[in-house]
């Protein structure tokens, strides 16, 4: 990964690396420590998967489609895709999107990003079966059978979901057009800045976290 500013504070700030107390056999190798009961992400792992995400990505770009059917990614997702062009899915994935194509809602996507390999299994059948390469962000707990790339990281808080797109989002566009990084979760596109709170989805008055 490009050489990103003060990078270790935005990945404890947002807890990228807080991962649970569950590990499968799909997640152990990205795991570096237990502490307290709660399975800890090795970073540079993270970081380095985030790299080889964003390449493959930008290859791709604008044939991409990015999904979370859980509400904590749905601003990061929506931010991801208007800046970088691919095509957002958001809530539940109709089944058919990717393998029937007489429905109104098919897509022929070059690459799959998901935000939860278990809430967005659908996304990935549907894209293995139509031999579409399927990236997923994933936690300690999660199954990835079926996911050609893992980025291990938190994907359950809101602000972790934020971080992975930010950074992901500022790699995807390194390799296109001129960004530059301000402050440590803070990026210069355009002109405009765009912070980790843009990504982040916000809690209705009364919601609970997921």
């Amino acid at each position: 990964m490009s050489m990103i500013k003060n990078i270790d504070k935005l990945i404890l700030s947002a807890g990228i690396r807080i991962g649970t107390s569950v590990k499968t056999k799909y997640m152990e190798r990205f795991i570096a420590r237990a502490s307290e009961g709660v399975y800890m992400f090795d970073m540079n792992k993270t970081l380095e998967h985030i790299d080889a995400a964003a390449s493959m990505i930008s290859r791709s770009l604008p044939n991409v489609v990015v999904c979370s059917s859980k509400d904590n990614a749905k601003v990061a997702v929506l931010k991801f895709c208007e800046l970088t062009g691919a095509t957002p899915i958001i809530g539940r994935f109709m089944p058919g999107t990717l393998t029937n194509p007489f429905l109104s809602t098919y897509r022929e996507p070059d690459v799959v990003l998901v935000s939860d390999p278990q809430a967005d299994l659908q996304a990935v059948v549907e894209a293995t079966n139509a031999g579409v390469p399927v990236i997923a962000i994933a936690n300690t707990d999660n199954f990835a059978s079926n996911v050609d790339l893992i980025i291990p990281a938190n994907n359950r808080g809101r602000r972790a979901i934020a971080a992975v797109y930010w950074l992901l989002t500022l790699e995807v566009l390194k390799r296109k057009e001129s960004v530059e990084q301000g402050q440590f979760d803070t990026f210069i596109y355009k002109g405009n800045a765009y912070k980790v709170d843009d990504f982040e989805t916000k809690l209705e008055e009364g919601a609970e976290e997921q």
